[in-house]
């Protein structure tokens, strides 16, 4: 009798208890931009499980593209709608932030992915093989290199088709990661972009030990970051009582009302609040490839299937900005004075260090990784500006980085020799002769890295440099402009060994790509183009979205 008082008690009580619990509110339109492209990459799994073999490919890349297009058809009627300026808001029960550099850098990523997933689908430059066509990745990645099953895999002509739905899940979670506005969906969306990029890193067709060691390096690199950013995050919960930024952002600055007995113990710890910030924005600078985290960088870059390389170089550093920018300017401006001379110290040595041993290198993917990184130094000084034209100047180098990069890595995919790409910069001596059109490409997105006027990469440098100087930041833009001065030099180097040596009779050979690779360095060089003649409709664009919800 009493177990059924005590089990009609517990009923009552769940009963009590459900109806007071509120259901979530979810602003699904708002959200869309996300939900789209994660729906296309779960029905991208269905469609390798269920689609027969020779279908998939052309199945996948349709799914693809059209999921990225309806993506930011939604970023850009949100943008229309006015949620960039002035119905810019929190969603999704706090943990989503709608507002212009949400908006932007989501229509970065989307375009750069859709460019991207062309260079993905190329299947005109390898051979072919036993009578079929090959692209960039591994016939059957789970054999091992040189097995008897992956030789069978290679005679059937297998293709890994699973890169569309990995690429996918990566877009989507960085669409997520400069949006976070609570901690925890940070990290979440950290993950999900990071977990398809190490396996994507493994999948090279040639060289395969090389790009499996490249993945390893990232997965455990990337781990260690992870941890240190989940650390952080512990540490900022503790000394704030919760992971939501506006709230952090409040006991950092001392106007948060309702203190309990147990914050205002927290919130005097001062050592809470420093090393978890600290351990945070490692996590944050471990992406965006920066001096001293940037150790990863040239292994992958240069074992990656190159595509992916292109990817990750643009997409990531994209997100990884966007998500440092909301934590320096939402989250700590009140430790602006405790922040700004670390990130002084960490963009002198990103821009020096990536420019002066890249002269060293004599591959094109790690003297392009190199680069990446002197490029992260110059993208820190607008960061570190703290001002209105500080973040609109990130977002346009940013948008105009990325699209040079993919393209820059799409023609790396061209020169070609018995053993797939000729990376060694000695097999590009006397291009300009072999093949004067992909040479001239090159160089012209070469010149725009070296921030020659004329070039994306010039208004992108001067806004950045401008930003920095008006802020107070004019020594670092002086160590700026030497950095530039000597990347310039390797960038010319090559220009110079490109169209000035004698080509050797043993020499790579230029592969002639399908549309989908010509898109993409179309694409490209149209891009540094339009955006160093006429930039001031895209940095205006960018002026516009550059506030933050708070």
């Amino acid at each position: 009798m009493s177990a059924t008082v005590v089990h009609s008690l517990w009923t009552t009580a769940a009963a009590d208890r459900v109806a007071t619990i509120p259901a979530p509110k979810i602003e699904y339109a708002q959200l869309s931009p996300v939900l789209i492209v994660l729906g296309a990459a779960v029905l991208g799994i269905l469609i390798e499980a269920f689609v027969p073999r020779k279908g998939r490919y052309h199945t996948q890349l349709f799914l693809s593209l059209v999921a990225l297009a309806a993506s930011f058809a939604a970023v850009v009627a949100l943008a229309a709608d006015g949620y960039g300026t002035t119905r810019k808001h929190i969603a999704a029960m706090g943990a989503i932030a709608v507002d212009g550099p949400a908006l932007f850098l989501q229509g970065t990523i989307l375009l750069a992915s859709v460019v991207a997933v062309f260079t993905f689908a190329e299947r005109g430059l390898d051979p072919q093989s036993h009578g079929k066509r090959v692209d960039s990745f591994a016939a059957q990645p789970a054999s091992v290199p040189g097995s008897d099953s992956e030789k069978a895999a290679v005679r059937a002509g297998f293709t890994t088709t699973e890169v569309f739905p990995l690429a996918l899940f990566a877009v989507a979670g960085m669409l997520v990661f400069p949006a976070a506005n609570d901690l925890l969906t940070l990290f979440i969306a950290l993950e999900v972009f990071s977990l398809p990029l190490y396996l994507l890193c493994a999948l090279a067709r040639r060289k395969r030990l090389l790009s499996q060691e490249a993945a390893v390096k990232y997965f455990l690199l990337g781990s260690f970051s992870s941890a240190f950013l989940l650390f952080g995050i512990a540490l900022l919960y503790g000394y704030a009582g919760s992971v939501s930024y506006a709230r952090i952002a409040e006991v950092v600055d001392g106007t948060v009302q309702n203190v309990s007995p147990a914050l205002a113990d927290t919130m005097g710890n001062d050592a809470l609040l420093l090393i978890g910030g600290a351990m945070v924005l490692m996590g944050l600078l471990f992406k965006v490839g920066a001096v001293p985290f940037h150790m990863w960088t040239p292994d992958v870059y240069q074992g990656a299937p190159t595509p992916v390389t292109g990817f990750m170089a643009a997409a990531t550093k994209v997100a990884a900005f966007g998500a440092l920018l909301r934590l320096l300017y939402v989250v700590l401006p009140g430790l602006r004075w405790d922040w700004r001379p670390v990130m002084w110290g960490v963009v002198i040595v990103t821009m020096l260090g990536g420019a002066i041993v890249a002269i060293t290198q004599t591959d094109i993917k790690r003297l392009l990784a190199y680069s990446s990184i002197a490029h992260a130094g110059f993208i820190l000084a607008g960061v570190i500006a703290g001002t209105a034209d500080g973040i609109s100047s990130v977002l346009f180098y940013l948008a105009a980085y990325s699209f040079v990069t993919i393209g820059a890595f799409a023609v790396v995919t061209l020169v070609r020799d018995a053993g797939g790409e000729a990376t060694h910069l000695s097999k590009w001596a006397g291009l300009g002769r072999r093949s004067p059109l992909v040479a001239a490409v090159f160089a012209v997105y070469l010149l725009a890295f070296a921030g020659i006027p004329l070039t994306s990469g010039f208004s992108g440098k001067f806004a950045v440099f401008k930003a920095a100087a008006e802020s107070g930041a004019g020594a670092l833009v002086v160590v700026g402009v030497i950095a530039s001065a000597i990347a310039a030099f390797f960038y010319i180097r090559v220009i110079v060994l490109m169209f000035f040596s004698e080509p050797k009779p043993e020499g790579p050979t230029v592969a002639v790509p399908s549309p989908l690779t010509m898109t993409a360095i179309a694409v490209g060089v149209l891009v540094t183009l339009v955006l160093g003649v006429a930039p001031q409709y895209f940095l205006d664009l960018a002026g516009q979205a550059g506030v933050f919800v708070r």
